[in-house]
C-alpha cells in the first residue's frame, strides 16, 4: 500500500486541491529533465520541472497484479525542452519517467505515483506523444537461455570474455561520402579486413548525431575506399566530416569465435547441436551414428 504525506494527505481531503502532475526523466545517456503541466515552474525531489512546455497527460487506468498497463504523455517541442531532433535520433527511447503529484501552491507536498519507461514515440506537425510503459511488460520478454548451434552471449559481456577496449577489436575513423540513409563511405579502417566490423557497433564522437550508437550490417572494401552498411536507416544522416569509433562485430558461430577471437572456450553456444533437418530425419541404415561431433 502507497503511503500518502501527511501534508499532501491533509490537503487532499481538504475541500478545495491545488494539485498537478510533474514527471522527471531520465534519459539512457543520464540526461534528466523535468516538465509539470502547470503554469509555473515547480522544484521539488532536486529537479526543475519546467513549465510551458506544453506537457499533458491522457487518462490513466490502474489495476492490481501484474498486468502492463501503459498510458500517453503528449507535449510541444521546445528548443528550451524537449526537441525534435533528440526523439528522432533515439535518445529518449526507453528512458525512465517518474510521474509525480504535487501541490503546486507548496511543491514540497508531493509523492511519486510510478515508475514509467517510454515505448512508442509517435510525431505530428509541431508536437509528439509517448507511449508511457510499467516495466511489468518486461516480464513478458523471453527469459532464459536459448540452446542453439550458435552463441547468445554478447560480445565482450562477461560471458563472452572478450576485451573489446583492445586495438585490434576497435578502430575511429572519419566519414567521407554519405551515400544514403544505410551507406557510409569511411576513413581510418583500411588496416581492417573486409566484414570484420559486420555486426559491430559504431558510436559518433562528434557532429549531431555525438552520442548514438548505430549497429552495422555490411563492412567491404572497394578499391581504396572503405564502405559501412547500417543495419537500419538513419531519420537524419550523419555529415561529411564526423568522426566516430567502432567495435569489432560476431555473427555467433564457433568458427568465427574461435578465428577471429580466439575465445572457444568461453563459446556460450552448443555447436554440436543436430539441425532439424537430421533431428526429424528417420533412422536408416547408411548414417553412421558412432557418437562423433557432428561439427568440427
Amino acid at each position: 500500500m502507497r503511503a500518502i504525506p501527511a501534508g499532501l494527505k491533509a490537503h487532499l481531503d481538504s475541500e478545495t486541491t491545488t494539485v498537478c502532475h510533474a514527471w522527471r526523466v531520465t534519459r539512457r545517456d543520464g540526461t534528466v529533465l523535468g516538465f509539470t503541466e502547470h503554469d509555473h515552474d515547480l522544484v521539488f525531489a532536486d529537479t526543475l520541472f519546467a513549465a510551458a512546455t506544453g506537457f499533458a497527460a491522457s487518462e490513466t487506468q490502474q489495476a492490481a497484479g501484474l498486468s502492463a498497463e501503459a498510458s500517453d504523455v503528449s507535449g510541444g517541442f521546445s528548443s528550451a525542452a524537449i526537441r525534435e531532433e533528440d526523439l528522432i535520433d533515439g535518445r529518449y527511447d526507453g528512458a525512465r519517467v517518474e510521474v509525480f503529484l504535487v501541490n503546486w501552491a507548496t511543491p514540497a507536498e508531493h509523492m511519486l505515483l510510478r515508475v514509467q519507461e517510454i515505448g512508442e514515440v509517435t510525431r505530428t506537425a509541431g508536437d509528439f506523444r509517448a507511449e508511457l510503459r510499467s516495466f511489468t511488460h518486461r516480464l513478458g520478454r523471453d527469459q532464459g537461455r536459448l540452446f542453439g548451434r550458435r552463441c547468445d552471449a554478447t560480445l565482450g559481456d562477461g560471458r563472452c570474455g572478450v576485451n573489446l577496449a583492445l586495438s585490434q577489436y576497435r578502430g575511429t575513423g572519419e566519414i567521407l561520402a554519405v551515400v544514403d540513409a544505410t551507406h557510409l563511405r569511411v576513413s581510418g579502417l583500411s588496416e581492417f579486413a573486409a566484414g570484420f566490423f559486420r555486426y559491430g557497433v559504431l558510436t559518433f564522437a562528434s557532429g549531431r548525431h555525438a552520442g548514438i550508437s548505430v549497429d552495422i550490417d555490411g563492412h567491404a572494401i572497394e578499391g581504396s575506399a572503405v564502405e559501412l552498411v547500417l543495419w537500419l536507416p538513419m531519420a537524419r544522416l550523419p555529415e561529411v566530416g564526423d568522426t566516430f569509433a567502432i567495435v569489432a562485430g560476431c555473427d555467433k558461430a564457433f568458427s568465427t569465435c574461435r578465428m577471429k577471437f580466439s575465445n572457444s572456450l568461453n563459446f556460450q553456444g552448443f555447436p554440436h547441436i543436430p539441425g532439424s533437418d537430421f533431428a526429424y530425419s528417420y533412422a536408416d541404415g547408411e548414417t553412421v551414428h558412432d557418437g562423433r561431433a557432428l561439427f568440427e
